[in-house]
């Protein structure tokens, strides 16, 4: 069964784990000096939160997180159907996590992700020019985008 996923830029990482514990009445199962991430059932979600150079304050993308290879595959075909540029992503290191990914942005420019993840890593990691994908999207509003290309 598919997830939401949804990942917001915070100011304060501590105070925002606390107002989001709160709300969701469950502590974050991944916490580092940059990033927590929640993995609720009640909502079905994956919401991390980030703070520093990897955001920018507010939602920075929706995503569909499968727990397979096979609904990755699914998920794929949708977004191909979409009549939408895709950005194939394939294996990456991004928000502590191994994972299988591909990016497309709606319409009016919000970007969604659909990835699979099958491993922990021990650090943020990157992403490619999501900038590629809308003409609305600028590098500095992309949340796992490397210092130098941000700067570019």
């Amino acid at each position: 069964m598919k997830r939401l996923h949804v990942h917001v830029g915070v100011n304060d990482l501590d105070q925002s784990i606390g107002f989001y514990s709160t709300l969701f009445g469950a502590d974050p199962i991944v916490v580092k000096p940059d990033y927590a991430k929640w993995m609720l059932e009640d909502p079905r979600v994956n919401f991390a939160i980030s703070v520093g150079q990897h955001s920018h304050k507010g939602i920075q993308h929706l995503g569909v997180q499968a727990e397979t290879a096979e609904e990755l595959s699914e998920v794929y075909g949708r977004l191909r159907a979409a009549d939408r540029p895709v950005l194939d992503e394939g294996r990456t290191t991004c928000c502590y996590a191994k994972s299988e990914k591909s990016w497309i942005a709606d319409p009016d420019g919000v970007v969604w992700e659909a990835f699979f993840t099958d491993g922990e890593a021990t650090t943020y990691g990157d992403s490619p020019a999501l900038g590629t994908l809308s003409d609305s999207l600028s590098e500095d509003k992309c949340c796992c985008l490397p210092t130098a290309m941000k700067a570019a």
